[in-house]
């Protein structure tokens, strides 16, 4: 009787452990592929208790903690160092359930970023899926508890090794480059004039409230479509676009960030037809901030400038910062190019980096560059 209680416990740890390393496997290859994604999410962390001078850090964690994850779920699978990982797996899935708690009671968190953008589950969804998950790791940890945690055989270093390299290298190739995998509604083949178009409501303009959080104090706001100060990327941060009823109290929440894309020109006028009602090719620049531009970088967008002017196709720059004037050369007497604001979390939705291009024909999105891949 005993041995048969004992036999259907490992059983039972057997089918905990894949569960574990399957979430751990999905929840950090999909977050690893999207570091700035990740990096936003860790940054609405830090701001809403106050610690946003840990910010400058937050790309370099962003990747550890993902890479962590999948190595983790790796290690479990191939059953390497299984207490060792299980006392992780304990200690994060507490750390993460008392956090996500917080994020569904008191923290104003629109989601918790478990699953990246591949999957939004609400904090409530979060927190149980949190509290399924923790007590499989006790059982894990339970079931190989008599293991010593510290004695390694040369295959498990190696293992180790290959599933780190694995895990912390993703991360680093899809931040010098682009997400390996987009789950962003501003993927290769949208068209977004159209998306526009099926993600807006039949509605009049002073129905849309634009919903942004305090950077400083985490507190939200709503903003009508004609205020300009939510555009203030240092200050706010988007966190949902509805539209109100005018018979009623309830709202529609409208599908996130595909309706929010707008340019403004230099006198604050809607520019975005430069792009929903572009015919041919157009190539937009993106640039978070033009004092990081590196001269190699500059030589590349410039490149993309003359590309352009052979071709006969029409180029944009659009940048969240307010700049004096709204031409800008990337190099010296370089042909000037017109630049246009774009909200910060728009352009991040857009293109995960800095700066970088993306190349549209007719509306619709054809590819996508870092400007490190631009040729």
């Amino acid at each position: 009787m005993a041995l048969t209680r004992k036999r259907a416990f490992r059983n039972l740890a057997h089918v905990c452990r894949f569960i574990l390393a399957a979430t751990f496997i999905v929840s950090g290859f999909v977050k690893s592929v999207d570091p700035w994604g990740t990096a936003l999410k860790v940054n609405e962390y830090l701001s809403i208790y106050g610690l946003e001078w840990l910010s400058p850090i937050s790309m370099a964690f962003s990747i550890w903690m993902c890479g962590a994850e999948l190595m983790m779920g790796l290690m479990l699978t191939f059953k390497v160092r299984i207490r060792l990982v299980s006392i992780f797996a304990v200690l994060s899935m507490i750390f993460f359930t008392l956090l996500t708690f917080l994020s569904a009671t008191w923290i104003p968190v629109e989601d918790c970023g478990c699953f990246g953008d591949a999957l939004k589950l609400t904090p409530w969804e979060t927190f149980f899926k949190n509290l399924a998950l923790l007590p499989l790791a006790l059982i894990v940890w339970w079931r190989y508890r008599p293991d010593k945690i510290f004695v390694f055989k040369r295959l498990e270093l190696c293992l180790m090794a290959l599933f780190c390299t694995i895990g912390m290298g993703l991360g680093t190739y899809c931040y010098y480059h682009l997400p390996l995998v987009d789950f962003l509604p501003y993927k290769e083949g949208v068209n977004i004039r159209e998306e526009m178009e099926q993600s807006s409501l039949e509605t009049h303009e002073e129905d849309v409230v634009i919903v942004c959080r305090n950077k400083r104090t985490g507190r939200l706001r709503e903003f009508d479509l004609k205020d300009n100060e939510w555009h203030n990327a240092k200050r706010w941060e988007w966190v949902e676009t509805r539209v109100e009823a005018e018979d009623s109290k309830e709202h529609v929440v409208v599908k996130p960030l595909i309706s929010e894309f707008s340019l403004r020109d230099g006198e604050g006028e809607d520019a975005t037809a430069l792009v929903t009602e572009s015919e041919g090719r157009l190539y937009m620049i993106g640039v978070t901030r033009f004092e990081k531009i590196s001269p190699k970088c500059a030589k590349r967008l410039q490149s993309v400038v003359e590309r352009a002017k052979a071709e006969g196709a029409e180029v944009i720059c659009v940048t969240p910062e307010r700049m004096e004037s709204m031409e800008y050369s990337f190099v010296d007497n370089g042909e000037a190019v017109s630049c246009y604001n774009i909200d910060a979390t728009v352009l991040k939705t857009i293109l995960r980096a800095e700066t970088g291009l993306v190349v549209l024909d007719n509306g619709t999105i054809t590819k996508k560059y870092n400007w490190r891949d631009i040729k």
